[in-house]
């Protein structure tokens, strides 16, 4: 693969997380990253594990949320060879069903920091970090009228 095939193979890679992972098909984790990967959520109070153990809070965390979007920016890739490394932006709003039938969003930014390995199945996660920028809790969902 050229220089460009890399970057535009790792960039696909990145930008498949957000369609798993706010479709909830977690086990769609195992093609994203290596079987040894670490990710490390810890910047808002997750854990640091394997993907088996991410996929679980995952689970967990994002069970009660109607919807999630994560929108990632324009990664900043490093190639070194089968290895690289990439920062990416992003913004995720996530909707909370509340107990009263109302709606709120959770708006959280952040970074990921990636590490890549290229593999026989094509370049993987091998670690993802997050870095947090903010979080808002709690602002009013309001559905818009007709136009």
């Amino acid at each position: 693969m050229s220089h460009v095939e890399d970057k535009l193979a790792i960039q696909e890679l990145i930008a498949r997380y957000p369609s798993v992972v706010d479709s909830g098909d977690f086990d769609g984790l195992d093609d994203l990253f290596t079987t040894d990967a670490r990710i490390d959520f810890t910047a808002f109070g997750g854990p640091a594990d394997s993907v088996d153990g991410i996929k679980k809070f995952l689970t967990d965390a994002l069970g009660g949320f109607r919807r999630t979007q994560h929108m990632m920016g324009l990664p900043l890739i490093a190639l070194d060879g089968d290895r690289a490394t990439a920062r990416t932006s992003c913004n995720n709003p996530m909707v909370l069903a509340n107990a009263d039938g109302t709606t709120s969003v959770w708006l959280i930014g952040l970074w990921y920091d990636d590490e890549f390995a290229r593999t026989p199945d094509g370049w993987r996660f091998t670690s993802r970090r997050q870095e947090r920028c903010y979080s808002i809790v709690g602002l009013q969902d309001t559905p818009l009228g007709p136009a």
